[in-house]
């Protein structure tokens, strides 16, 4: 997946905004807390990172292409070496899941503010 392609899919949720962190990666994130990282420069540009749920963890981390995202593992994060293996449906529906895990993380006031 690509730039183009992610922007696509997440820009129209409420309160995304996105920035570079780390010299290489694009920070996808919900008022100020990220949900997805898509690494676009070096030697590991394409590796798209996002949150799941805490039993779903262990599922994805046991198939192919998926293992803990690192540094961010502990709080239930995978990365995904190749995101274009995945059919666009699962990938979209995925990160749409990250998303509302750390929205729903949120105060109960701005998650009003965001309702779609």
């Amino acid at each position: 997946m690509n730039e183009a392609a992610l922007r696509d899919i997440v820009d129209r949720w409420p309160g995304v905004g996105s920035d570079i962190k780390w010299d290489d990666d694009l920070v996808f994130s919900v008022v100020g807390k990220m949900f997805c990282v898509l690494c676009v420069r070096g030697p590991l540009a394409g590796r798209l990172s996002f949150k799941v749920e805490d039993e779903r963890f262990l599922e994805l981390t046991e198939r192919p292409g998926f293992i803990p995202a690192p540094y961010l593992a502990r709080a239930h994060w995978v990365l995904v070496a190749e995101p274009k293996r995945l059919p666009d449906v699962e990938l979209a529906g995925l990160l749409r899941r990250s998303y509302e895990l750390v929205r729903a993380k949120l105060p109960k006031k701005t998650q009003r503010e965001l309702a779609d």
